[in-house]
């Protein structure tokens, strides 16, 4: 196919060309009712691009099919058969996913690694998991994904589950055997699903970890706006073989999609599936060059450590990694990612990505060069300067391991979310059923679900977390002094 087009970007330019006068949504009118301070801050040009998709960027009955020319090109590019677009993250996409493979009371076996969006998926949908428990390294305290012995025995207890999901890569980088994965699922006729948000750009290069696609999943689910160049909220998810219909996963696209997506997204995601298919080896090979030049850098820092092959790749770990999220080990200083994602950021103006209790992520993509990475390095060396400080008066996170992490699977996540339920303290909680959920955010990955069994080391840890920095955005109790549980 000829990806020198782009035709969402194609078809704005012929609508500014034109200069239509619209009578319809939105309603600032090509900017021109727009507050004008938004105006000043935004510029012209986003409400100028900020048009309906049919009626607007194509005719009434979308007759020239631009939508659907973009996505076939993306498909081409990333060797998919079927690529639908999203302009509600991947969050909606993986709820697509997954309710095109298993539905209410039907099974569904799951990593517990997975993003908060696939839980609120269980709860929207009534499927009943089958959790999968993810690689637990003690020495690092890091999860990775679940290996394919778990899925094995989990498909072989559960022969009436309808699909798996597996998350690879994970915000951390750690990829999964997905080649396995996908061949175990197949084995038992049943479909794979990936949340592959971290991974739109695996596609474009061969020294990066193999993509879901290659690998031989059937959906996969791609954040354009994470390690791509699309716009915030831009997803793709793509289908392959004859496991699932692409009638099915369209309409339970449909369920969940906006009818007023955004031709912004749209137009992001179009722009970059053609950067990528003509450009994005030799982008990639830049910043693949510039990471391995920032990890060496980094590590010559006292007190820091990159986290890489050796410490995330092997027997019990994964079975690959993306060097692009470089995650940071501060626990050399004595402080916690926390702690020093906040101290970057009020003294650099610096932020990175993930932080946790005793790591911090620093997110490369091909946009970056020495211009943004020396302001890095420089943040970061003075940050070991700051130890003392950083270090004083820090509290105590009491991570546990990965045994005392899991918690039992009481009654289904939906059941317990939409059941009875009432505050308790939280000191009182220990044996209760949760129903909700409670998420250390980024990554977004929960550590209670509604209807898990709360455990005294599970609430410690997020008691303590809490005390420590851990932001916790989707707790009932901001505070959490109480936890709501089943009643």
């Amino acid at each position: 196919m000829d990806h020198t087009q782009a035709p969402v970007l194609d078809a704005l330019r012929r609508y500014h060309e034109r200069g239509e006068l619209a009578f319809t949504p939105p309603g600032h009118k090509q900017a021109r009712g727009a507050d004008p301070e938004a105006r000043k801050t935004l510029g012209d040009a986003v409400y100028h691009s900020d048009l309906l998709a049919s009626g607007g960027l194509d005719d009434r009955r979308t007759g020239s099919d631009v939508l659907v020319r973009a996505e076939r090109l993306m498909a081409d590019a990333v060797h998919a058969e079927h690529t639908f677009f999203s302009t509600c993250g991947s969050s909606l996409s993986v709820k697509a996913a997954m309710l095109a493979v298993a539905g209410p009371n039907e099974k569904l076996v799951v990593g517990r690694d997975a993003h908060k969006s696939v839980i609120s998926g269980l709860i929207l949908s009534g499927t009943e998991p089958v959790w999968v428990d993810p690689q637990w390294d003690p020495e690092q305290r890091i999860a990775h994904p679940p290996g394919p012995a778990a899925f094995e025995e989990a498909l072989t207890r559960h022969p009436d589950a309808r699909g798996a999901l597996v998350t690879s890569p994970t915000p951390y980088g750690s990829c999964a055997a997905l080649d396995e994965i996908a061949e175990l699922c197949h084995g038992h006729g049943i479909p794979l699903v990936v949340d592959e948000a971290w991974g739109a750009h695996l596609p474009f290069h061969p020294d990066l970890p193999s993509w879901a696609m290659d690998a031989g999943a059937d959906v996969c689910v791609t954040s354009i706006h994470k390690m791509g160049s699309g716009l915030e909220q831009g997803s793709v998810f793509h289908l392959q073989g004859s496991l699932i219909e692409v009638t099915t996963l369209r309409s339970r696209a449909d369920l969940f999609d906006t009818t007023s997506p955004s031709v912004l997204i749209y137009a992001g995601l179009d722009a970059w599936r053609r950067q990528m298919a003509l450009n994005g080896k030799s982008l990639l090979d830049d910043v693949l060059r510039l990471a391995e030049q920032v990890r060496s850098a980094i590590d010559e820092i006292p007190g820091l450590h990159v986290l890489g092959h050796h410490d995330l790749v092997g027997p019990g770990l994964s079975v690959d990694f993306d060097p692009l999220p470089v995650v940071i080990d501060v626990r050399g200083l004595g402080t916690s990612g926390y702690r020093a994602a906040d101290w970057l950021r009020r003294e650099h103006r610096l932020d990175v990505h993930l932080a946790d209790h005793r790591r911090i992520s620093a997110q490369l993509t091909h946009a970056d060069s020495p211009a943004t990475t020396d302001p890095l390095l420089a943040a970061l060396r003075d940050l070991a300067e700051h130890a003392g400080e950083l270090s004083a008066g820090l509290p105590d996170i009491e991570v546990p391991s990965g045994e005392d992490m899991r918690l039992e699977q009481a009654c289904r996540p939906r059941d317990a979310y939409f059941g009875p339920s009432e505050p308790l303290p939280l000191d009182r909680a220990a044996g209760r059923v949760s129903t909700e959920m409670i998420t250390p955010y980024p990554p977004g990955i929960p550590a209670v679900l509604p209807g898990e069994r709360l455990t005294e080391p599970v609430l410690r840890y997020l008691r303590t977390g809490l005390d420590g920095g851990m932001n916790l955005p989707d707790a009932s109790d901001p505070e959490l002094r109480t936890i709501r549980v089943r009643r």
